[in-house]
């Protein structure tokens, strides 16, 4: 890769990508920059910021299961006893072989023995395994449809800001390290922690100053064990962190194939994802060896231990006559005593990997999201005396507006019902994306029921935002937003979005049938609705024309249709919604001149009982609206019908006659 491409990757990723000094992945160290102190919502580096929360956050997952966890428990505990229990029992077996009065009987009474204490260790084992694994895949289960409900409460600019991919790390590799950890790591955590002390008890029982000796190791084990996980645990996030970027990548990359195809590209993709991979291999070296490394650590100071011991009791067994049976379930001992730290060791890295995982969905589940909606929020209700009405508390301020009680349709103790008509209305309203960049500057405009709106513009100029401050996906910084004359912030979320249909520039289908996807506009429409709509946006002829019809399986987003019929599906979606207001984002800019006439007859048929707001970049496409707004760098410069604007002669003459060109 050439030196000034592999510059422009480093500084493209430096935020989001912890550098990893030059080492054992054989790379070279890449500039710091402001990403290598935080991974800017992937993963901060270093130590976890709050290990006990995380940690607190994740066992509340499991600590409902009370008894199932105190099963658990008395399986750990019982199992322990039975493996120490067990080795204990060679101390007599041997003794009595070694001595005169030994026999063939007491010999097999005691490998019997033995082997029913064993038995009962294996028992124990297999409940609280199974036990653990339903408590933790439960938990898991509860932690994943969380992280899902939360997605649906996250705000619009959330996934604006957000890689998609990186949102989906954190429902596989997050999740699935957190599940590896509580089914797992736990139960040998607990049992490790029994096991030292119970192991340390028969230790002391056996002979104290062997005991003394094997201690001697441990600061040894723990400082072994502090210094490489601290290491193990940086390189873990670091790869969690480099995962989601990887994941990222490849789902934009993959989802923007025939872009990539179109403009030839594919070198500068594979370059761009073989850095990425690079950098993941690196860090995940980096992991796997300080992780991988924790073993065999323990391991040899483990088999020291067992030498010193083995040596200094056989010394006592000669000179101040120690038992052998004693000496040889003492070394047993002492390496089982080692054994435990060796596997808790052992846990490191699937502790820090979980810890990373967990940090990052905590992270989103901690986000803020849309604001709830108050207690006298105004919803709206159909077939209330056969009309879609406002019902509006009485508790409401909107209730005191002058002259806002005509039109009640009907009043009861708690809420007045007033018909919904669908007139929209911005007054000075002002708004930017960040608080250092102004979008719309002092916007206002009113579209009375019925009539269509269209906005033309260069790109950026400000359209697409209005459509989305209408439908509160983003909340105005000053001025005001009314649809028939109630602020849409009194208005629930829900209400307010279920009666503004829209079809946007950007088309997506679900998995299911063509019919279930226009349904998607109304779950409850009937078979004969669905093909209504269809028909009423010119898309019925060509779904019959499908091999089952309306019951044609659509996969991977519709890639079995062209462009322009993904569209036209779209734009039945809408047509099937019962919604007073209707939002066109340059709705037919996907469909070729001869789709856009078939369906222009039924886009007015659609429109004939709605409130209609366009934005297209075909000025034919809007001639017929009630009135044109002419924007342009967030302020509208020029308003009026299409014969008004082409007499003033201004930005609109200049596109419409072709003097200029969109921008």
């Amino acid at each position: 890769m050439k030196q000034e491409k592999l510059e422009y990757l480093q500084k493209k990723y430096e935020s989001r990508l912890k550098p990893v000094k030059a080492g054992i992945s054989g790379e070279q160290p890449r500039p710091k920059g402001p990403g290598s102190k935080n991974m800017r919502g992937q993963m901060a580096s270093g130590k976890p910021k709050e290990m006990k929360k995380t940690l607190g956050r994740l066992f509340s997952y499991i600590s409902h299961n009370k008894w199932q966890l105190v099963v658990v428990l008395i399986c750990i505990i019982g199992g322990t006893v039975a493996n120490l229990s067990g080795s204990y029992m060679l101390r007599p077996i041997i003794n009595g072989l070694t001595s005169e009065d030994g026999s063939i009987s007491s010999l097999l009474k005691g490998i019997l023995t033995m082997i029913c204490i064993y038995l009962v260790a294996v028992l124990a084992q297999y409940l609280q395994q199974r036990i653990m694994i339903t408590i933790s895949q439960n938990a898991i289960q509860k932690l994943r449809n969380e992280l899902f409900q939360k997605l649906q409460k996250l705000p619009v600019k959330y996934y604006d800001t957000h890689n998609h991919g990186d949102m989906m790390s954190r429902f596989t590799n997050d999740v699935d390290a957190v599940g590896e950890m509580l089914n797992n790591t736990v139960v040998q955590l607990i049992s490790g922690t029994i096991n030292i002390v119970g192991t340390f008890a028969l230790m002391l029982y056996t002979n104290v100053w062997l005991t003394l000796i094997t201690i001697v190791m441990i600061p040894v084990m723990i400082k072994a064990v502090q210094t490489v996980g601290s290491k193990s645990r940086k390189y873990y996030q670091a790869q969690q962190a480099a995962i989601g970027t990887l994941n990222g990548y490849i789902e934009e990359t993959v989802t923007g194939q025939k872009v990539v195809k179109v403009f030839c590209h594919e070198d500068d993709a594979r370059d761009e994802f073989e850095y990425l991979n690079k950098d993941l291999r690196g860090k995940q070296i980096k992991a796997q060896f300080f992780g991988g490394i924790m073993g065999p650590v323990m391991g040899n100071l483990s088999q020291v231990s067992y030498s010193l011991t083995a040596c200094i009791g056989g010394i006592l067994c000669v000179l101040r006559g120690f038992d052998i049976g004693g000496l040889t379930v003492f070394v047993n001992y002492s390496r089982q005593f080692s054994r435990p730290i060796n596997e808790v060791a052992m846990q490191v890295n699937t502790i820090f990997s979980a810890l990373a995982g967990a940090e990052r969905v905590f992270a989103v589940m901690d986000e803020e999201p849309e604001k709830e909606d108050a207690e006298t929020a105004i919803r709206i209700e159909e077939n209330v005396e056969g009309k879609t009405c406002y019902v509006i508390p009485k508790g409401n301020a909107v209730v005191n507006q002058e002259g806002f009680l005509q039109d009640i349709v009907k009043e009861d103790k708690d809420a007045y019902y007033k018909e919904v008509k669908g007139a929209v209305t911005l007054t000075d309203v002002t708004f930017g994306y960040n608080p250092d960049k102004t979008i719309l500057k002092h916007v206002s405009l009113y579209a009375k029921p019925g009539q269509k709106i269209a906005f033309v513009g260069s790109t950026g100029a400000g359209k697409t935002t209005i459509t989305n401050l209408i439908n509160r996906f983003y909340d105005i910084d000053s001025g005001s937003i009314t649809i028939d004359n109630i602020p849409v912030t009194e208005l629930e979320r829900d209400s307010l979005r279920r009666n503004i249909a829209m079809v946007l520039q950007d088309t997506h289908l679900f998995t299911g049938t063509v019919r279930d996807n226009i349904r998607y506009g109304r779950l409850d429409a009937t078979d004969e609705e669905v093909e209504q709509a269809a028909r009423t946006a010119s898309a019925h002829s060509f779904i019959m024309r499908l091999e089952h019809g309306y019951n044609t399986m659509l996969e991977g987003d519709g890639a079995n249709l062209s462009q322009g019929q993904r569209q036209l599906i779209n734009i039945a979606r809408a047509a099937i919604s019962k919604a007073p207001i209707l939002i066109l984002d340059e709705a037919t800019s996907s469909v070729d001149t001869r789709t856009e006439k078939h369906i222009e007859r039924g886009m007015d048929r659609l429109m004939a009982q709605r409130t209609t707001l366009v934005i297209a970049h075909r000025l034919s496409t809007v001639r017929n609206a009630n009135a044109i707004m002419v924007l342009e760098n967030g302020e509208i410069i020029e308003r009026g019908d299409h014969d008004d604007l082409l007499l003033q002669k201004g930005r609109y003459y200049e596109l419409y006659t072709g003097l200029s060109e969109l921008e």
